[in-house]
């Protein structure tokens, strides 16, 4: 079944992914595509409407980007934002210029005419703008229907062209009704079915994999992740056991982790996943190593090793299941200027040019909350799908310093504890991560009549969207209390617990 979907060229903006989230949100399925990609996106996707996303950048400069022709010659409605409305008014000879004052914030948006775009919308309303550029005359045949009291051209529109500028931003979450201007292009104007779901996605995603795999075996390594783990239970619904999965106990999991992750695919879901218990062959590799990055170059070349062992020994294998996912894609494939670089996926990086196997990657169309959604339609827990993310490294680099296994046992109890209690206080949905740090110190303490010369635990949680900023959660006192007191009483060797308040920037969300 083909969808009625949604072309987005991008500019560079920060916000372009933010653009294909609220269209998607509204049941319609969109792709991002860079702006000098748009002839081959048009005749691949055959959309129903092209949006033009912001960007960092100039019109009227020598370099700028620019998109191609034919999406003015396809006779599809369009919508430009910010920069997009820049690049619309330029090409149909308006004029964008510097702005006498540059506006970024709220602005007050006064509605002229609705034009289609602005139906539902009172006479006013909020919305959010970043540019210092705007369009100092508008072009022939194209009339204002919104402004500020900065801009005279907030937004302006040729109904009959079905073109339409915004110098805001719709898809940010400071512009509190952006997402009714977008449904109103999106299903008003381009009339877009509203038939994007996870149940439609089960059922195409099932007859691709079929397709492409034939009889054909495929094998993934299966990290308990919720992209690994989805990617998983996908596989196995459309070819069975054929799919055949590998998950390695590195040594530095947390507590009974493996266990779990086994009898949640293996013995609940009926997945063919295969235990491969390398913890001293890790822990060994790992001795008296202190240095974060030689810890994960360790720690993935001795994956890779052990995989490719693995991989040969299964007969007609010819796939390699990943759970690459649509801001991966974004991130390869978007308009980001002549330094962009391409991002390695997971742990497996280099393992395909080795192992010549095809690769294939059921969840690259989906953002991280659709790929949590579509595992609920598939039949997983609810505590697996939310499960927060853990660095492929493991606790070897939250334990700071050298890794024994005395230390792992102290972080391992700490770090049960401390998810516990933040649990039992229906938090956890709310943090972004949360996790436990060893520190390479001791600190003087007293219990009971004796002093103590031991360990220091520090516990962290950090409120994020994108992971690329985090705040530090205020945690609630009565649970930092608690999980401080556990720690010190029931972990033998701590006797100080610190909570991390720094934020990313300029401090990462991990510690190594």
């Amino acid at each position: 079944m083909r969808h009625d979907n949604i072309l987005i060229l991008d500019f560079g903006s920060q916000y372009s992914h933010l653009i294909a989230r609220r269209i998607r949100e509204l049941g319609v399925y969109c792709e991002l595509h860079a702006c000098t990609n748009a002839k081959e996106a048009i005749a691949e996707l055959s959309p129903k409407g092209i949006i033009l996303s912001g960007g960092p950048y100039s019109v009227y400069e020598k370099d700028a980007p620019h998109a191609s022709e034919d999406i003015w010659k396809v006779g599809l409605p369009v919508l430009g934002i910010c920069y997009g409305l820049q690049e619309m008014a330029l090409h149909h000879g308006g004029k964008v210029d510097q702005g006498e004052h540059r506006e970024y914030g709220h602005a007050e948006l006064i509605i002229n005419k609705s034009a289609g775009l602005f139906d539902g919308l009172p006479e006013s309303t909020k919305v959010w703008m970043s540019h210092g550029d705007k369009v100092h005359e508008i072009p022939d045949g194209f009339c204002d229907i919104a402004h500020t009291s900065n801009s005279e051209h907030a937004a302006f529109a040729n109904v009959e062209q079905q073109l339409y500028g915004i110098q805001f931003h719709p898809e940010v979450s400071h512009t509190p009704l952006g997402k009714t201007i977008l449904k109103n292009f999106v299903q008003g104007i381009c009339h877009c079915k509203a038939d994007w779901s996870m149940g439609s996605f089960v059922d195409e995603a099932i007859q691709r994999i079929r397709k492409q795999v034939g009889d054909g075996v495929v094998i993934g390594a299966i990290s308990g992740g919720v992209d690994s783990s989805v990617a998983a239970v996908l596989m196995h619904q459309a070819i069975g056991d054929r799919f055949k999965g590998f998950l390695v106990d590195n040594g530095v999991l947390r507590h009974n982790e493996a266990q779990q992750v086994m009898d949640r695919l293996k013995d609940h879901l009926g997945i063919n996943l295969t235990l491969i218990d390398a913890s001293r062959l890790f822990l060994d590799r790992l001795k008296g190593v202190t240095e974060p990055e030689t810890k994960r170059k360790i720690i993935g070349n001795t994956f890779i090793n052990l995989f490719e062992a693995e991989a040969n020994l299964i007969e007609g294998a010819n796939f390699l299941l990943q759970g690459t996912l649509y801001p991966d894609v974004i991130e390869s494939v978007s308009f980001k200027g002549p330094s962009a670089t391409i991002k390695t996926h997971h742990n497996v990086g280099g393992l395909l040019e080795n192992m010549k196997l095809e690769l294939i990657e059921p969840l690259r169309e989906l953002f991280k909350d659709e790929v949590r959604a579509l595992g609920l339609e598939l039949g997983l827990d609810e505590e697996s799908v939310y499960r927060q993310p853990f660095p492929g490294p493991g606790l070897a680099i939250r334990i700071l310093g050298d890794i024994t296994k005395e230390r792992l046992d102290m972080l391992r109890q700490a770090d049960v504890i401390y998810i516990e209690e933040i649990k039992k206080a229906g938090l956890y949905r709310e943090i972004g991560q949360a996790f436990a740090v060893f520190l390479p110190i001791k600190s003087v303490g007293v219990m009971g009549d004796s002093r103590t010369y031991e360990q220091v635990i520090a516990l962290r949680a950090v409120q994020t969207t994108d992971y690329m900023t985090a705040d530090w959660f205020p945690m609630p006192d009565e649970v930092l209390r608690i999980s401080a007191n556990r720690i010190i009483n029931e972990v033998h060797g701590i006797n100080r617990v610190v909570y991390d308040i720094s934020s990313k920037p300029p401090s990462t969300i991990e510690w190594e």
